[in-house]
């Protein structure tokens, strides 16, 4: 009976590639996690993607593009990540993986920008099977089975990069990780036989701090645009450092310079929500409504109470938004 179910899971494998997605979540003993691998280089087998040029090539240019006309708001993300997706893609044998830390506000763009990325290397960007993304809450939901966990992350991770050196690999909420699970990624961060491969940490941790840096700096009279990094990394890393919620609180990440950037991204405002919501007009072959666009905006809460300058959902959900109103 157990051959039988092989044999079928197999063949639906094999006839749907979107399926394997599905076995990306770590799954609950090691025995599963080995099984799913097998069942990855089987699917890899007979895959039409392969890890060559004709399906990893990055583009710099494209990357640049879409940061300018997709991604609002985020003038010190966008050049910060420019330049680091950029220098690392070039290099022809780095000597560690390419580690970035995005921090900010829910909504600000953290999960799009990886989009991006990805886009602009992998030829199928998010859908590429070179492409792995983790969600905390989502795939390691019981602090009580993290050697389950470790021993499944470490796998997944150790396999996928034998299968393609320039795999990448995203991890959302790393503020609600416990560092156990955190300091597991370690080895694959400062180790030769990684170099070629991304990570991606993304967290919502250091967002107030960097929601109370820029509203300081806006009612100082300094211009948004003129806001540069070193005006809110003293604040950003302090909080990582000593807020035991930050994902890296107890971490042995923050040390050896493993990860190569700390990233903030700045609270978004009325007038880039409502950049987010002609976008997704666009994106959905609809006519463009500035009147539209302005009143869903409107209809978002938006912090400090007083001043009411920064969206507290950011972009998120726009869709959703959009389709409602419409």
């Amino acid at each position: 009976m157990a051959a039988f179910h092989l044999t079928v899971l197999l063949s639906f494998l094999l006839i749907s590639p979107v399926c394997i997605r599905a076995f990306e979540p770590v799954t609950t003993t090691a025995a599963s996690v080995a099984l799913t691998y097998g069942l990855y280089k089987i699917y890899n087998i007979f895959s039409s993607e392969k890890c060559n040029q004709d399906w990893v090539t990055f583009s710099s240019t494209g990357l640049e593009a879409d940061l300018e006309k997709k991604l609002f708001g985020q003038h010190v993300a966008s050049k910060v990540i420019l330049k680091a997706v950029t220098d690392f893609m070039e290099i022809k044998n780095p000597t560690k993986p390419l580690v970035l830390s995005l921090h900010g506000w829910t909504g600000t763009g953290k999960t799009f920008i990886s989009q991006l990325i990805a886009k602009n290397i992998y030829r199928n960007g998010m859908k590429s099977s070179f492409v792995h993304m983790f969600v905390t809450t989502n795939h390691f939901p019981h602090p009580v089975e993290d050697q389950t966990y470790i021993a499944q992350l470490q796998q997944w991770i150790r396999g996928n990069v034998s299968s393609c050196p320039q795999s990448m690999f995203i991890f959302d909420e790393i503020d609600k990780m416990y560092p156990r699970l955190m300091d597991s990624i370690k080895p694959f961060l400062n180790g030769v036989s990684y170099h070629r491969a991304i990570f991606i940490f993304l967290s919502n941790a250091g967002g107030k701090e960097i929601n109370d840096v820029t509203l300081r700096l806006l009612e100082e009279g300094k211009e948004r645009t003129d806001i540069q990094l070193r005006d809110l990394m003293t604040s950003l890393t302090h909080n990582l450092s000593k807020n035991e919620k930050s994902g890296f609180w107890h971490s042995s990440l923050t040390g050896n310079n493993l990860v190569d950037f700390y990233i903030p991204f700045l609270p978004l405002e009325h007038k880039h929500v409502r950049m987010c919501v002609l976008a997704e007009m666009e994106a959905r072959k609809l006519k463009l409504d500035e009147k539209l666009a302005n009143d869903i905006a409107n209809k978002l809460n938006y912090f400090p109470e007083k001043e009411r300058m920064f969206s507290v959902t950011g972009c998120k959900a726009i869709g959703a938004k959009l389709i409602y109103y419409t």
